[in-house]
């Protein structure tokens, strides 16, 4: 099966080239605004339908992961506008073009994130009775989470329209680090190196509870993307990306009936940074 991969050189691309490079019975292309040091890369930008175009001939799928994703507090609409609203409308329309049959989209867990605003930090307890799935009404906590809306429900648009593409698997990925940081303490010490709080202070413990959470491990990420790729059941269809976390809020139990999804990892097996 032959793959293109956008966004591929970054924190999501990356984990599943990493995961699934070498399977045999998959072929990955990368799309990238700049080239990959280590491996061949398209340089195109998503915003740019002409750019983008001809890296779709002969391609199966698409796993869609280039994004504009800015902190909160400062959104830049005109890069989320370019990016994630008019780059997802031309990666969907080279797609129909090139019919291509599959198309995975990397959204996001902040088209429901008032849900975890309205509940933190209690939702981040164990015993906290709350889980979201599929089914419950989208609650997008920034810019960044409406933008990634328009794209799953622009997919919606395309595959119930067009022929091509003919499935379209929208992703709400959790939390997923770079393979130097995947694991749930990550965002903690990232604070303690920043000055922001000692180890053990409640700053330093809320993020462990978030992450414990949250976390997305790279290998349970590239497992679902596998999933989606090996599925012909979904038109259209809505799946949480989180690992199989004791703590977490987001659904899986969709996605293992579904896709057969089956993670590995769970946020509760660490009880520490892996130099502690």
């Amino acid at each position: 099966m032959d793959v293109l991969i956008t966004g591929a050189n970054g924190i999501v691309g990356t984990a599943i080239v990493d995961s699934l490079g070498g399977r045999s019975e998959y072929a990955f292309t990368g799309l990238d605004v700049e080239p990959h040091p280590d491996r061949e890369t398209i340089v195109a930008d998503v915003a740019n339908y002409d750019e983008l175009r001809p890296a779709f001939d002969g391609v199966d799928a698409v796993v869609h992961m280039a994004v504009y994703a800015p902190g909160f507090v400062d959104e830049s609409w005109e890069d989320i506008l370019r990016v994630n609203v008019r780059g997802t409308r031309n990666v969907l329309r080279a797609a129909a073009d090139a019919e291509v049959e599959s198309v995975i989209f990397g959204s996001t867990n902040h088209v429901v994130g008032m849900y975890e605003r309205e509940h933190a930090p209690e939702i981040y307890d164990p015993t906290f009775e709350l889980t979201v799935d599929h089914t419950d009404p989208v609650r997008p906590d920034s810019t960044y989470g409406v933008s990634k809306l328009f794209g799953e429900h622009d997919g919606r648009f395309f595959v119930e329209t067009n022929a091509y593409p003919k499935r379209f698997y929208a992703l709400r990925i959790a939390t997923v680090g770079p393979a130097s940081e995947d694991h749930p303490y990550a965002a903690a010490e990232r604070g303690v190196e920043d000055g922001r709080w000692e180890r053990g202070s409640d700053g330093y413990e809320r993020q462990v509870a978030r992450l414990k959470a949250t976390w997305f491990s790279r290998r349970d990420c590239g497992h679902m993307v596998d999933r989606m790729l090996q599925d012909d059941t979904v038109e259209f269809d809505v799946f949480y990306g989180v690992s199989g976390n004791d703590r977490r809020w987001l659904d899986i139990e969709h996605a293992r009936d579904g896709l057969g999804y089956e993670p590995r990892d769970d946020g509760e097996e660490w009880d520490g940074p892996p130099d502690a």
